[in-house]
Parts: structure tokens; sequence; C-alpha cells
């Protein structure tokens, strides 16, 4: 640094929250997040939804959702379990949990949500979605044959237009209103698939981390079928 300079001003902290149902959580979740971690240089809070009070709940039970995401990032750099959307009363809205952290960490802090490609491109189906760029960048994980390279619904590619970006750097920029593309590798994973093959008695541990799968078999989880859990996806929209 030359004699009357300025030190340069760090880059304000990315805050970036994954949230889903995680039933169970499987590599491929863990692949997104780490993947996520390393190009964006920040933690990854893995954010599982309550149990949803419109359909049939989940496979598992919230608590024990949450207590396999505990196991699967243990001693997993970077990544940490964020359970706030199972501490509030009601559906579970990403606008909703968008508000209560900038109310906790105020307007000026970026903030992204972590989404796969096939939920991002049915945003127009979420709760108030427009509001949700207002409040949150999105960084949406796709895999060779995305989604987002067909033709998007129109009020979708509007709503995109000009929101683009280039570079992880970017997100840190604004703290809200951007969206950053992030190819990860490829896994075929399925929550949904897991919890037909345990109910099937087909094999399925190779898909989990090992104290996951571990879990699962203590608590005997997913034994009378795979329907109860529905999509993998968030239940919240």
């Amino acid at each position: 640094m030359t004699p009357g300079s300025q030190p340069p001003v760090p880059s304000p902290r990315l805050l970036v929250y994954y949230g889903g149902t995680f039933d169970p959580v499987h590599d491929g979740h863990l692949s997104i997040a780490r993947a996520a971690r390393d190009v964006l240089e920040t933690d990854i809070r893995m954010m599982p939804a309550a149990d949803p009070p419109h359909r049939a709940p989940p496979g598992a039970t919230a608590d024990q959702r949450a207590g396999m995401l505990d196991l699967a990032v243990a001693g997993e750099r970077g990544l940490c379990v964020d359970r706030r959307e199972l501490h509030r009363a009601g559906r579970s809205y990403s606008i909703d949990t968008l508000l209560g952290l900038r109310a906790e960490f105020g307007t000026r802090v970026p903030i992204a949500l972590l989404v796969g490609a096939d939920s991002f491109v049915d945003l127009p189906d979420w709760h108030r979605w427009r509001e949700l760029f207002e409040h949150a960048h999105f960084v949406v994980a796709e895999r060779p044959g995305s989604p987002l390279d067909g033709d998007l619904r129109p009020e979708l590619a509007a709503a995109l237009a000009g929101r683009w970006c280039r570079s992880p750097g970017q997100l840190r920029d604004a703290p809200a209103g951007r969206v950053l593309r992030l190819r990860q590798p490829l896994h075929g994973e399925s929550a949904t698939a897991i919890r037909a093959r345990i109910a099937a008695g087909e094999p399925w541990r190779d898909d989990v981390p090992p104290a996951v799968a571990d879990y699962i078999e203590h608590h005997r989880l997913y034994l009378n079928g795979g329907e109860a859990g529905g999509p993998d996806a968030p239940p919240r929209l």
C-alpha cells in the first residue's frame, strides 16, 4: 500500500440459504452445497422446511430431517444447518423467510437463495414471487440440459431481464436482485427415489452419507412407502 492510500474495503459477506425438504438429505444435495460454497467462497446454510400443513407430512418429521442434516454436514467445511423455518408457525413461504432475514440482518447485506433449476423455472408459481428479487439474489444450480436453456415462461423471462450476472463477485455488489447460474457435477440422486427404494427393500445406502444411512435404519424411516413426502422439492413457494 502506497503512503497516503486507503486500505481496500472488504467485500460484504454474502449470506446463502439452501432451502428444501431434505427428506432425506442425500449426496446430490451435498454436491450442490459444496459447489456453491467453493464458487461463492462463503458458508452455505441448509434450511429444512417445516412440516407442511397443506398436504401429507414428509416421510420423516421436521426434527428428524434436521437431525439428518446435522449428521450430513458434520465435519463439512462451510456447511451448516439453519432451523429458522422450523421455529415459525404456519406455512413456510420464501417471502416470509426473506422478510425475517432482512429484519435480522438489515437491508444492505447481500443475501442469496440457492435453488435448483427445476424449481427456479416454476418461480411464477411461488407466493409473491416478484417480491423475492427485492430481498435476495438467486443462485441457480443446474446440470447439462438445464431447463434454463429452454423457453422460460414469458413472465419469468421478463422478470429476469437485466438480472443475470457473470461472476460470483457481482452478488456482493448489491443486496438483492441478481441471478447467477451455478454449474455443478452431475448427480442422479432423488429423495423420492431413495424413499421408494427403501420401501421396496432395494439398495439405497450409497446415495446418502453413511451417518444418515445409519440414522434412517435405526429409526426405521421410509419403510411404509415413498409417497408421503411428495416430490423432491421445497414445500415453500
